[in-house]
């Protein structure tokens, strides 16, 4: 089979998980002799063309613009002609595979010019993101999703409840939507073998606190101010020893401003973006990791802590209670429930035995639901019986 790959970030360049998706999902699926042909944006010094574990990769330069729709559409017609110029010079492809909606343009265009087979991974929609449509440009990406799972032969989502929130937000037929889990290499998630655990542990907090963390984004819907409102709880039940560290770069200054506020904010570190270096020591010296989103189509975070071997507390929302079995690999809480979570929490603080088995449990389901080579098949299978009802009928 030879595939078509559109999607708008790729390793160098990572602004979400569609990035690590992407580069990690099709090595597996070049491993099961298919060849993958990936277009994507240029990005500082990485090279308009190279082969990355087998993935053909070709970086398009897009015309810059004030406005991100318009950069969107500078893009995707950056897109269509080097797909018109690869098709001129390898021939057609067997399908097109578009990754969210900044794609839909050039990949709904090149379906139709082209008469190939196109299937859409939704990764997140803007209806699940805010909770309902509010203004006009939630309404311009919402219509985008709608046009490109409408025009697509099959549509793929990561869990079970991106597959009712697509079904529900869009009409899509329930038949025409397939789950695959997003997966992780555990493998390359490696602690650091020899470094001053304790200086390194300093920097964060004393020898007897408790290490309380979140990495993400600094958004509403990550629900870091949920943690935030549990911390006095924690804090009283521990004796005041933990610390709560918020891992991540972008506009903290609301959520620094609450900790204030709460009477926390010698117990809290903001550290900003922090390198894949140092996350990889810190999650060695880490007691607990919390992902409190009010919105997760997925929650790969979740599986990093998993292969990091950190206990992990999340909300029941969203993909997250499929991904984190409750009180076997990690402990769900109530979303936006800030005694909940404080439940939670203090479950893995001061069970520390149980927490060796909640990690434990979690790595091993890491081998038994989430490895990319097995979701690599699965992907191959919607693609193959995409391909066989195409064989069956006219395309006019």
């Amino acid at each position: 089979m030879k595939i078509l790959v559109l999607a708008w970030e790729f390793p160098p360049r990572i602004v979400g998980g569609i990035a690590r998706h992407v580069a990690e999902l099709y090595p597996e699926i070049v491993k099961l002799d298919h060849d993958i042909h990936l277009i994507t944006v240029e990005f500082g010094s990485a090279p308009a063309y190279e082969q990355v574990e087998g993935i053909k990769i070709h970086r398009v330069p897009v015309a810059p613009h004030d406005h991100f729709f318009d950069w969107v559409h500078n893009m995707n017609r950056s897109m269509q002609h080097q797909a018109h110029k690869l098709i001129n010079h390898i021939g057609t492809f067997d399908l097109i595979h578009a990754h969210d909606w900044l794609v839909a343009e050039s990949a709904i265009a090149l379906k139709h010019q082209y008469k190939i087979p196109l299937v859409a991974t939704i990764h997140a929609t803007e209806y699940g993101r805010h909770n309902g449509i509010h203004n006009h440009s939630q309404a311009y990406v919402s219509s985008q999703e709608g046009n490109l799972i409408y025009n697509a032969w099959r549509v793929i989502v990561c869990s079970s409840y991106m597959r009712e929130e697509v079904h529900r937000a869009f009409n899509c037929p329930w038949d025409k939507i397939d789950i695959v889990y997003n997966g992780i290499r555990a493998e390359k998630k490696q602690h650091p073998p020899h470094f001053d655990k304790q200086a390194f542990r300093r920097q964060y907090a004393a020898d007897d606190e408790k290490i309380v963390y979140y990495v993400g984004r600094m958004t509403y819907e990550k629900g870091i101010q949920v943690l935030l409102n549990a911390a006095p709880q924690i804090l009283r039940a521990t004796g005041y020893k933990a610390k709560f560290i918020i891992i991540g770069g972008g506009d903290t200054s609301n959520i620094k401003a609450q900790a204030a506020r709460l009477g926390i904010w010698d117990r809290c570190y903001f550290t900003g973006f922090m390198s894949d270096e140092d996350l990889n020591k810190f999650q060695t010296i880490a007691d607990c990791a919390v992902f409190p989103s009010l919105y997760e189509p997925f929650g790969i975070v979740a599986l990093e802590s998993f292969a990091s071997r950190v206990p992990v507390v999340v909300s029941n929302t969203g993909g997250l209670p499929e991904v984190v079995q409750h009180e076997k690999t990690g402990i769900t809480t109530y979303a936006n429930d800030y005694n909940s979570l404080a439940w939670g929490i203090l479950q893995v603080l001061q069970n520390p035995d149980y927490a060796k088995i909640l990690v434990a449990n979690a790595y091993q389901d890491l081998k038994d639901r989430f490895r990319w080579s097995d979701l690599a098949k699965q992907t191959v299978a919607v693609y193959t019986h995409i391909l066989k009802e195409r064989r069956s009928v006219t395309w006019h």
